[in-house]
């Protein structure tokens, strides 16, 4: 057995449950990997979340269901991402005429899919930024040289002038979401107004991105414990795109 075989079968494993319970009561459950990287914010380790990624994990979960939660998931990150975004003073008065010292976001926003898993974030990110402007990126395995490739893109004219949230939910080896970021960059968008959500990460593509973006966020999920000899994240959870569209 590799090392690589032998690291890839040891997952890390807590209790998880509300705080009023003992260690004793709570079910043990795998937990994302930690990471060393500022950059990169993973969701807590909630039973909420390890409920909702144990069914669209699991090979029984009809697609139906997939859709379902995985959608639940996709919420609560776009939540998580808004965090991240710089907000400005907004004081106003309550109906019963008090002031309420509030905030806003500061700026525009606009969603960047990476087709086609990517568009599945979409909505979710319309449930919570009214009116968002979405543009979209394609990019593709080249079957000569098993390289990424750009095939399309579509994006905001005043893309630079914007806060952009690209959406895809599986990060492997980091390939299209690296070319993603560079078509933005190309597009005059600085690296630091850039916000990658992801439902699932693998530790390699995540240090793939970290090194050669160290002032973009990541915000993830999960991250699993790596990847396999065919590049496919461990344990994963199968071709996320398929399951959701077709499957």
């Amino acid at each position: 057995m590799s090392a690589q075989q032998d690291r890839l079968e040891v997952a890390p494993t807590r209790p998880v449950g509300p705080d009023y319970r003992s260690p004793s009561q709570k079910p043990a459950a795998t937990v994302s990997t930690d990471v060393d990287c500022e950059t990169v914010t993973i969701l807590p380790q909630t039973p909420q979340l390890i409920a909702l990624l144990s069914i669209i994990r699991d090979k029984n979960t009809d697609r139906g269901d997939f859709i379902f939660y995985s959608n639940r998931i996709i919420r609560l990150l776009v939540e998580e991402g808004l965090n991240h975004l710089p907000t400005v003073a907004r004081p106003v008065t309550t109906p019963v005429g008090r002031p309420y010292d509030g905030l806003a976001f500061e700026g525009k926003i606009c969603g960047v899919s990476i087709m086609r898993a990517g568009e599945a974030m979409e909505q979710g990110l319309r449930d919570c930024c009214r009116s968002v402007r979405i543009g979209k990126i394609l990019i593709q395995r080249d079957e000569e040289t098993a390289m990424p490739k750009l095939f399309y893109d579509k994006l905001p004219e005043d893309i630079a002038d914007r806060w952009v949230l690209l959406l895809d939910p599986m990060f492997a080896t980091g390939g299209s979401a690296i070319m993603a970021v560079e078509v933005l960059k190309s597009r005059g968008v600085k690296e630091e107004r850039i916000l990658f959500i992801n439902l699932i990460a693998s530790p390699e593509g995540i240090k793939n991105f970290a090194t050669k973006f160290p002032r973009l966020r990541v915000v993830t999920a999960f991250v699993d414990q790596g990847l396999d000899e065919k590049n496919y994240i461990i344990p994963g959870l199968g071709d996320f795109g398929d399951r959701y569209y077709t499957m």
